[in-house]
């Protein structure tokens, strides 16, 4: 028996009137599906929090696992002992659940702010106790404070411990998003999740430019309260530990450190030499300008830096 083609297949003078009219909608039908599937793709799978001890805050809100995290060990963090003390006791106290501040990092760049954070968190790990829960880090860049909020939300039902870390955190001009940090780290109605800190590094105190501060003062009718409403953000941060710029001694414990870390073999009168000289033409003695060094001497000697 000769099978019966579809009716899509059949003259539409040949059909029923009701498949007739049913053959004519269904490729726009088609259509209409095929665009609803672009406009709302399937969600993409939960992330895995187990994957990383440290992840990144992406563009599209969700969590992408870093698995290895740039960072310098602990005890190269020369010059800043009671800032690297300060700072990891307080993490210390948090991984182990109980109460501490979220911190703000401020002050010179270059003076391993940033790093400080990084490395407090690798410390804290690596002293835990056999089958505690890791201390988890998830870094979210400036552009995405105003999905700070979302963050909160996603890691609050976790149950590891979290630090949000924002770098180079500052406000300029007319941007209004600083509001929405000031929300995430009073933690609204909710409040903040009892899970999760926030650290930020930024070169200045209030993250705010001077220019700006003065020129609420200089405009509101109320100069006093518009001032308050901005430098009040920095009082959301319990813990402030500033850094400054380092001594000729300092500058010059933190190349020495390197040298013995990575084992260049280098005269100590030469490196010393260098090492000022190289200061000097940067205008700049940090830990930075340091580490910059060190890359230079261990390519000149044919050294690899350990990693």
């Amino acid at each position: 028996m000769t099978a019966t083609p579809p009716a899509a297949t059949l003259p539409a003078d040949t059909l029923p009137a009701g498949a007739a009219t049913l053959a004519a909608v269904l490729p726009v039908l088609e259509r209409i599906a095929a665009a609803l599937e672009r406009a709302a793709p399937v969600p993409p799978a939960p992330v895995d929090l187990t994957a990383a001890d440290a992840f990144l805050w992406g563009p599209e809100r969700r969590l992408i696992p870093v698995p290895r995290v740039n960072r310098v060990a602990i005890g190269l963090l020369t010059g800043i002992d009671r800032a690297r003390d300060t700072l990891v006791e307080n993490t210390r106290l948090f991984a182990a659940g109980l109460p501490a501040n979220n911190a703000l990092l401020w002050g010179a760049r270059g003076m391993g702010k940033s790093s400080l954070v990084k490395a407090a968190h690798a410390a804290i790990n690596a002293a835990r106790a056999d089958g505690a829960l890791p201390l988890k880090l998830v870094e979210i860049h400036r552009e995405d404070i105003e999905a700070l909020p979302d963050l909160m939300a996603t890691l609050r039902a976790d149950a590891h411990r979290w630090i949000v870390f924002c770098d180079d955190l500052s406000f300029d001009g007319d941007d209004t998003s600083y509001k929405s940090l000031k929300t995430a780290l009073d933690g609204g109605i909710e409040g903040r999740p009892e899970n999760v800190l926030f650290y930020a590094t930024s070169n200045r105190r209030h993250l705010l430019a001077r220019d700006m501060v003065e020129n609420e003062r200089s405009t509101a009718i109320n100069p006093g309260e518009a001032v308050e409403e901005k430098v009040s953000l920095s009082d959301r941060f319990g813990l402030w530990l500033g850094f400054h710029k380092c001594s000729q001694d300092e500058y010059l414990a933190m190349i020495r450190a390197y040298v013995a870390r990575h084992g260049l073999k280098a005269e100590p009168d030469r490196v010393r030499a260098e090492a000022l000289e190289w200061a000097t033409t940067r205008g700049s003695r940090s830990g930075r300008t340091a580490f910059q060094f060190i890359q230079d001497l261990a390519g000149r000697l044919g050294q690899r830096l350990e990693g």
